[in-house]
């Protein structure tokens, strides 16, 4: 078993997270570290990916200012998508030269984390053709979008817990004009230690770590 350090790390702009990203990865290229998964949260933030289209931002960037809304054009593949208070978000830091060289399954071992991670709440959930990310019977409750350089992976997922939903509005999410939900408003309601601690246990097993504990904060 391959050993992952996980960090949970509670409210990070956005532009802080990007640059811790960054500052990991190039160590991680450099095997200087080993495989990370950040969580954490973000403050209201609008990005959009390299092959994301301006006309699925629905407000004037001055607007999004007055709302308290930030805005990046980051490097991940994929559209526009919101983070937010309420919003878990995973940024692994893997080299996939150590697991599969694959992008694909990286991707699709990403959603089968989430969909195990809410089985274990009640949550039936699954994979659309077509369509990145993990849906329910009321929406997509999370978006994935992905970077890899030189096999080493940057960004990840946002699931949607006790997520506002009404940010949504604001953008198509994903580019697909279809509903979003989130784990509160499909009627579950556990606490974020609990979710975190299902995520890095699926995530450790779908991607075959020994993980090593969380550590807060750092």
């Amino acid at each position: 078993m391959r050993n992952l350090v996980v960090r949970e790390l509670g409210r990070v702009p956005y532009g802080e997270a990007w640059q811790l990203q960054k500052d990991l990865e190039s160590r991680r290229k450099a095997g200087g570290i080993p495989d990370h998964l950040l969580l954490l949260e973000h403050p209201h933030v609008l990005t959009i990916g390299r092959n994301g289209k301006q006309e699925h931002l629905l407000v004037s960037r001055s607007r999004l200012a007055e709302l308290g809304i930030e805005y990046f054009e980051i490097d991940r593949g994929g559209d526009i998508t919101y983070h937010g208070p309420g919003q878990i978000v995973g940024y692994p830091i893997l080299d996939l030269r150590d697991w599969k060289r694959d992008v694909v399954a990286y991707v699709r071992g990403i959603e089968e984390t989430v969909i195990r991670a809410l089985g274990r709440f009640g949550i039936e959930s699954w994979r659309e053709p077509g369509a990145t990310g993990v849906w329910t019977s009321a929406g997509k409750i999370c978006a994935i979008g992905v970077h890899i350089s030189r096999w080493v992976t940057t960004h990840g997922f946002a699931l949607n817990w006790t997520t506002d939903l009404k940010y949504y509005q604001y953008i198509v999410p994903c580019g697909l004009p279809r509903p979003v939900a989130s784990m509160e408003s499909l009627g579950a309601r556990p606490d974020r230690s609990q979710v975190h601690r299902a995520l890095i246990e699926e995530f450790a097993e779908v991607f075959q770590y020994d993980p090593a504990p969380a550590i807060a904060g750092a």
